[in-house]
């Protein structure tokens, strides 16, 4: 459920530490980069994802100076919504920008132990939007700026900069994320807790697993069972579920044994456990799945769009990319159609452009489906904010 990152803002899909540990040793591994280069970006970009959905919190402001990443022969760069470059390809990895500066790897290193084991190295830096760097290539993990520092991995352990490359909190966390409501998680041996900026701890390490706070409230695992405290560390709703996520316009997607409902702030359920699968709402509307398809229902727990589409993402801009069968098409919020099946891949719209695939090659297109960036690159994500991304299989 922890919202571990690796070099951008933790948009922050929770996910358990164990699982966080397990990824952690497959990138070191370098197995996720080469096989599943789509989930292998999300993790780089610091957003791991369930692989089958997708789901997205809310569209960022559009920005006619956004910067997109793309691939081009093994190596990322930055164009512009013109398609012009503005920052050429020369990274191994490259992330959106966050408060004016970018995570980069600009090289891939592999050595062999003694006893034949490949050993990874990762050298993360920060550009700024011309390209050039702020802070030179040199930590093993670096996620993007949240509130002023960035969480960076150096020698093992994690720690927080400022926008200089100075620590303002030294390397010392076996786990940390990103700042979010002015408090961060980070992992002890004695268990998660928070810290402020200082790095004082708020809330003593003691839990098994946390998310950070969002509307003033933060799940926390404890003997097994998931929880909500407050900022003060205080628990506000007893940990009583198999899973919990954050809240989101006052309701939080929670799970009982194989089925999700949704709660309010005070812990009481405002729809019901009975949904297989379940989503946070956005745009007044949620993903469910019941019977082996998705639908949606609105925050009565009423059923908007019956379940029909083998997946289904969230709604952006009044528009949710579905699929049924092997296409990818869009519906607008009353289940029709605006876009017809057609795509192998489909996300949601950012920016006014939604990322697409035919044939293997990702472009843009605009909301009525025409194409605004032609197919061209190996993997895209969507435009957030200031940029984009696109990855393709890391060579």
């Amino acid at each position: 459920m922890f919202k571990h990152e690796n070099a951008t803002n933790f948009d922050d899909s929770g996910r358990s530490g164990l699982r966080a540990r397990i990824i952690q040793a497959l990138i070191v591994l370098g197995l996720i980069f080469t096989a599943l280069p789509s989930f292998a970006f999300q993790l780089a970009s610091g957003v791991p994802q369930k692989p089958e959905k997708r789901a997205v919190r809310a569209n960022d402001s559009k920005n006619a100076n956004a910067l997109a990443v793309v691939v081009l022969a093994g190596r990322m760069g930055y164009i512009d919504k013109t398609g012009k470059f503005s920052i050429n390809p020369q990274f191994y990895l490259a992330n959106e920008f966050s408060e004016g500066l970018a995570a980069v790897d600009p090289e891939y290193k592999v050595t062999v132990g003694e006893k034949g084991e490949i050993k990874p190295e990762y050298k993360w830096g920060y550009i700024n939007t011309s390209g050039q760097y702020e802070i030179n290539p040199q930590f093993e993990t670096a996620y993007s700026f949240s509130e002023g520092l960035a969480c960076v991995q150096f020698g093992g352990l994690w720690g927080y900069i400022d926008k200089t490359g100075k620590y303002i909190i030294n390397p010392q966390f076996i786990w940390a994320s990103s700042f979010s409501d002015g408090l961060a998680p980070v992992e002890t041996l004695e268990g998660w807790g928070f810290i402020d900026k200082t790095g004082r701890y708020i809330i003593s390490p003691q839990f098994d697993d946390v998310s950070p706070f969002t509307e003033g409230l933060a799940p926390v695992k404890i003997k097994g069972r998931y929880g909500y405290i407050d900022k003060g560390g205080k628990i506000v709703i007893t940990p009583q579920f198999d899973e919990a996520t954050d809240f989101e316009d006052g309701l939080a997607q929670v799970k009982l044994g194989d089925k999700a409902g949704y709660i309010d702030k005070a812990g009481r359920y405002v729809i019901n456990p009975q949904f297989y699968d379940a989503y946070n709402f956005t745009e007044g509307l949620a993903e469910v799945k019941e019977g082996g398809k998705y639908g949606y229902i609105d925050k009565t727990g009423r059923l908007v769009i019956n379940p029909q589409f083998d997946v289904a993402d969230s709604f952006v801009d009044g528009l949710a990319p579905v699929k049924l069968g092997d296409r990818w098409g869009y519906i607008d919020m009353k289940g029709k159609y605006v876009i017809n099946p057609q795509f192998h891949d489909a996300k949601v719209f950012f920016q006014g452009f939604a990322p697409v695939e035919i044939a293997g090659r990702y472009g843009y297109i605009d909301k009525t489906g025409k194409y605004i960036v032609n197919p061209q690159f190996d993997f895209a994500e969507q435009f957030k904010a200031d940029v984009s991304q696109f990855k393709n299989g890391v060579k």
